[in-house]
C-alpha cells in the first residue's frame, strides 16, 4: 500500500479548472502566456501526414523485414528483436519472476494510487525530503529567505523560483555532486502579496529577473540517513545564473544581423536566459538547458511595423501590446517596438560548465531557435555527438543535431575544451514521419490499426550545416534564427507538443514525450489524426520510440513506434506497449523522461487530465513487461513533476508551482507544501530513497 509521507497533510478537493486540460488557468498565464488559448503559431500548409502514407503502405512488408537486429553486445536491439508483450496473466508474482531471472527490471515497488493529497506520496518502504527550496541560500553569502522582505540582491544569491530540469554532475569523493536546476518562470501573484498586473513595481521586476535562470549547488549524501543534502561548502562551485548574467553567442549565427541590437551591435553578447524548461547533462560534464516560452516576456508585437519582422514574430507566438509582467517598463529590450531583434536572442539551447563558476555560459545557434524543451546528447558509434530536441508547441517539430567533430573521452583540459565546442559545428535536421497503415485505419479514436501497432518509418531532413543552407529560399543564418519557418518549408511532420526527447544509452533508441494537443482534428483548418498522432482532441499525450537505422544515431532514416498512448487504461483509445491494461497505472500528459541503470524509462507528467495530482512513473521498454506503467510518486496539490533524476540509491524530482490554482495567491494559499502550517508554498527539489538504504531498482 502506498502512503503519504506526512500523515498530517490533508486530502484537498480537486481544484476546479476551466482549462481544456488538467492544468490550472493561472499556471498557463504565467508559464507560457496562455499558449493553448491562442491559435497555434504553425499555420504552414505542410502535407498532412495521412497524405503521404499511401505511397508506403504497399511497402509495409519491406519495412517490417528491414528492421535491423544488431548484436546484443553492442547494446542495440532493433524493434524486430523486442520480446512480445506479456499475456493477460502478466500479474504473476514479481518475486517469482526475479527468482527465475526473468524481467529483471527491478521495478518491484508497489504502485502509488492516484490522489489529490497536498504532499509527496511515495511507495511503502520509501521516504522523501526536500533538498532545496525557493529562497534557500545558494552562495555562501546569501541571506536567509524572508517572504515579506524580498530583494533583488538577495534573490540573486538564493535558489530561484519554479525549478524544472535537474541534473547531477558527479564530483570526486563519496556521493558528491553538482546539482544544476533550471528556474523556468515566475508566478508573481504567488511570490508577492502586493503584486497586481496594474501595480507592477521595479522591485517586483528585478526580483523576477533574479528568480529566473539556473542554480548550481553542491550536494552530497548524508552518511547517517542516506538522503541528499546541500553541502556546507558553498564557496567553490555554487552559483546563480539570472536574466542579467552575460552569455556568449556561439556557432554559425553568432554576429548575425538578426541578433544585433542597440545595446549589442556585435550580436554576440546577450544578457540572461529565461523560461528554461528541461535540459540534459552532456557526456563531457556540462549542462544543456532549453529556452522555451520566451515570447510571453516581450511587449508590443502589435506595434512592429515591418511586415516581414511581424510575420516572423507571429510564427514564434509573439502578439499583443503590454506584457503581463510589464518588464518593458524597466528595460527597453523587452519592448519589440524598440528592440525587435532582442526576441531573436532567446529560444536557444544554452550550455553552462558547472565545474567553473567563472565561465561564461553560451547560447548555441547551430542547434536552431525555437521553443526548446531541452537537448540531450548521445555519442554515436563513430564518436560524433548527437543532440535530440523537441519544440514544445502544438503542431511543431522534432529535431536532431550531429556534430562534425568527434568526442574526446577523458577529463583533461584539452578534452573538456574540445568537447565544449562540439555543438558549434555540425548539421541540423528536422524529422518527417510516415505511417505504414492505411489512412482509413487511423480514425482518431486511438483504435489500433490492423497490424496491431502505431508504427512506421521516417527521415531526418537536413536544414543547415555551417554556412550552408539546405532549405530553398533561406540563408543559413535564417535557418538558424528562424528554424520554425525553415522546417515549415521542407514539410516536417506536425507533432503533439514534442517535449523531452532523450536517447537511451542501453538500446540507443530515442524516447519522446508528446504531451497533448486538444486542437488536433477539432479546430477548423488544423491537422487531423495521423499514425504518429492518432487521436483527435488529444488530452493525454503519448510516448514515441525511435530506432535509428542500424542503431546509428547519425543515420538519416529511422523506424518508429508509439510505446504508450496515454490516458485511463479503461479507455479503449489507450495503449501500453501491448501490456495487459488492467495491470497498469493511469498516466496523462507525459512531459519529461529519464532512464535508470537498468534501462527502464521514467516519465514525469504535467497537467494530469485524469483529475489526479501529477506524478512520476516507470515503465520497462524491453522484455515481457514492456509497457507495464507503474506510478512511483505523486507531487503536492497544484504542482507539476519535473526534472527526474534516477540513480540506484535515490530519485530526485523538481516540484514546480505547488499550490498554483485558480483563485489562489500569496494572500490566499491553497497549499502549504513543503513547510506546512500557514507557510507559503515554495517550489523545491525533493529526494526519495528507500528506508532500508537499498537500491531503487533492487
Amino acid at each position: 500500500m502506498s502512503s503519504p509521507t506526512d500523515r498530517g497533510r490533508r486530502l484537498l478537493p480537486l481544484l476546479p479548472t476551466n482549462h481544456p486540460l488538467g492544468r490550472q488557468a493561472v499556471t498557463c498565464e504565467f508559464r507560457c502566456g496562455n499558449a493553448c488559448s491562442h491559435e497555434a503559431p504553425n499555420s504552414s500548409a505542410n502535407a498532412y501526414f495521412g497524405d503521404v502514407v499511401k505511397e508506403v503502405v504497399s511497402r509495409r512488408g519491406m519495412l517490417k523485414a528491414g528492421a535491423v537486429v544488431a548484436a546484443a553486445g553492442a547494446g542495440a536491439l532493433a524493434f524486430a528483436g523486442a520480446a512480445t508483450a506479456a499475456p493477460a496473466n502478466a500479474d504473476l508474482d514479481l518475486d517469482l519472476d526475479l527468482k527465475f531471472g526473468h524481467d529483471r527490471d527491478g521495478l518491484n515497488f508497489e504502485a502509488v494510487q492516484p490522489n489529490t493529497l497536498d504532499s509527496i506520496v511515495v511507495p511503502k518502504g520509501y521516504q522523501q525530503d526536500v533538498v532545496i527550496r525557493w529562497g534557500d541560500p545558494v552562495t555562501h553569502d546569501a541571506p536567509a529567505f524572508d517572504f515579506d522582505a524580498q530583494t533583488p540582491e538577495a534573490q540573486a544569491k538564493q535558489f530561484g523560483f519554479n525549478n524544472d530540469f535537474c541534473g547531477l554532475v558527479p564530483l570526486p569523493g563519496w556521493d558528491r555532486y553538482l546539482m544544476v536546476s533550471n528556474h523556468e518562470y515566475t508566478s508573481e501573484n504567488y511570490m508577492f502579496k502586493d503584486w497586481a498586473a496594474d501595480k507592477v513595481t521595479e522591485r517586483h521586476v528585478k526580483i523576477a529577473w533574479a528568480a529566473h535562470g539556473l542554480s548550481v549547488v553542491q550536494v552530497e549524501r548524508d552518511h547517517r540517513t542516506g538522503k541528499l543534502v546541500v553541502s556546507k561548502d558553498k564557496k567553490k562551485y555554487n552559483r546563480r545564473i539570472t536574466l542579467t548574467t552575460p552569455f556568449e553567442v556561439t556557432g554559425p549565427a553568432a554576429g548575425s544581423k538578426y541578433l544585433k541590437t542597440s545595446v549589442d551591435p556585435t550580436g554576440k553578447k546577450v544578457l540572461g536566459t529565461q523560461n528554461n524548461c528541461s535540459g540534459g547533462v552532456t557526456p563531457w560534464g556540462t549542462i544543456l538547458s532549453g529556452e522555451e516560452n520566451f515570447n510571453q516576456y516581450f511587449a508590443n508585437a502589435d506595434l512592429v511595423t515591418d511586415a516581414d519582422t511581424k510575420a516572423k514574430l507571429s510564427r514564434y507566438g509573439f502578439s499583443g501590446k503590454a506584457s503581463l509582467r510589464k518588464w518593458e517598463n524597466y528595460d527597453k529590450r523587452f519592448d519589440l517596438s524598440k528592440e525587435p531583434n532582442e526576441a531573436n536572442r532567446f529560444g536557444w539551447i544554452v550550455e553552462i560548465d558547472p565545474h567553473d563558476p567563472t565561465s561564461t555560459p553560451v547560447k548555441h545557434t547551430a542547434l536552431g531557435r525555437f521553443k526548446h524543451e531541452g537537448a540531450n546528447v548521445i555519442i554515436a558509434k563513430d564518436g560524433r555527438a548527437v543532440a535530440y530536441m523537441g519544440d514544445d508547441e502544438r503542431f511543431d517539430y522534432m529535431y536532431k543535431f550531429v556534430s562534425d567533430e568527434r568526442y574526446i573521452p577523458g577529463e583533461s583540459k584539452r578534452a573538456r575544451e574540445h568537447n565544449k565546442r562540439l555543438l558549434d559545428k555540425g548539421t541540423l535536421y528536422v524529422a518527417k514521419f510516415t505511417g505504414d497503415s492505411p489512412v482509413s485505419e487511423i480514425d482518431g479514436t486511438g483504435k489500433l490499426p490492423s497490424d496491431g501497432e502505431f508504427d512506421g518509418s521516417g527521415q531526418w531532413i537536413p536544414l543547415a550545416a555551417g554556412d550552408k543552407s539546405f532549405v530553398p529560399g533561406f540563408t543559413a543564418e535564417e535557418v538558424y534564427v528562424f528554424t520554425r519557418l525553415a522546417a515549415d518549408k521542407v514539410g516536417a511532420t506536425k507533432m503533439d507538443r514534442p517535449e523531452d526527447v532523450e536517447p537511451s544509452k542501453h538500446n540507443r533508441r530515442i524516447y519522446a514525450a508528446l504531451t497533448n494537443n486538444t486542437d488536433r482534428g477539432v479546430k477548423p483548418g488544423k491537422e487531423g489524426p495521423t499514425e504518429v498522432a492518432p487521436r483527435i482532441n488529444n488530452k493525454h499525450g503519448h510516448i514515441l520510440e525511435i530506432e535509428e537505422r542500424r542503431s546509428d544515431n547519425t543515420a538519416t532514416t529511422f523506424s518508429w513506434k508509439l510505446l504508450l498512448v496515454c490516458g485511463d487504461p479503461k479507455d479503449p483509445g489507450t495503449y501500453f506497449g501491448g501490456y495487459d491494461k488492467s495491470q497498469v497505472s493511469p498516466i496523462s500528459c507525459p512531459d519529461n523522461v529519464a532512464f535508470d541503470s537498468r534501462g527502464n524509462l521514467w516519465i514525469a507528467t504535467d497537467g494530469n487530465a485524469l483529475k489526479s495530482n501529477d506524478g512520476l512513473f516507470a515503465v520497462p521498454v524491453e522484455g515481457k513487461r514492456r509497457g507495464y506503467v507503474k506510478q512511483f510518486l505523486t507531487v503536492p496539490n497544484g504542482a507539476e513533476t519535473c526534472g527526474p533524476v534516477i540513480t540506484d540509491d535515490f530519485v530526485l524530482v523538481s516540484v514546480q508551482h505547488p499550490g498554483e490554482a485558480d483563485g489562489a495567491s500569496a494572500n490566499n494559499p491553497v497549499s502549504h507544501w513543503p513547510d506546512g502550517g500557514t507557510s507559503q508554498p515554495r517550489p523545491a527539489v525533493a529526494v526519495v530513497w528507500r528506508k532500508d538504504r537499498g537500491h531503487i531498482c533492487g
